[in-house]
């Protein structure tokens, strides 16, 4: 077993039995809070300047069999190179000011890699003039 794999028990322990918070943890700059943070409004940024091809959901397309995490709704963008969603806490719905959708688009078995991926395909295009 590695360290890295020592680390990522103990504080799967640690968070369990409710010594730690995971979002304090701290890489010496930052905590995972912030960076989750971050990525929430770079993401709602985004998807605000882009509201013809993004989305919010709080139901995902097969809610039976795959129902939304606990207080979360997923939000997602079109790209040219297929959806990129993230799902993040309600508390943040409002921020999103994107169309509505009764359900989420089914899921393709995209990963993390692919979703930065897709993100990044947007760089590469002209969306209305800008």
């Amino acid at each position: 077993m590695s360290k890295i794999d020592d680390i990522n028990r103990l504080i799967i322990e640690s968070k369990l039995s409710g010594e730690i918070f995971t979002k304090e943890i701290s890489d010496g700059h930052h905590t995972f809070g912030e960076l989750y943070r971050h990525r929430i409004i770079l993401f709602c940024t985004l998807c605000n300047l882009l509201p013809e091809i993004s989305w919010k959901s709080k139901k995902h397309f097969d809610e039976e069999n795959d129902p939304m995490f606990n207080d979360s709704f997923i939000a997602g963008i079109n790209t040219p190179e297929g959806v990129a969603t993230y799902h993040i806490k309600l508390k943040y719905w409002e921020m999103f000011n994107i169309p509505e959708l009764e359900r989420a688009p089914k899921y393709e078995q995209y990963d993390s890699d692919d979703v930065i991926e897709r993100v990044y395909s947007l760089s590469k295009i002209k969306i209305n003039n800008r």
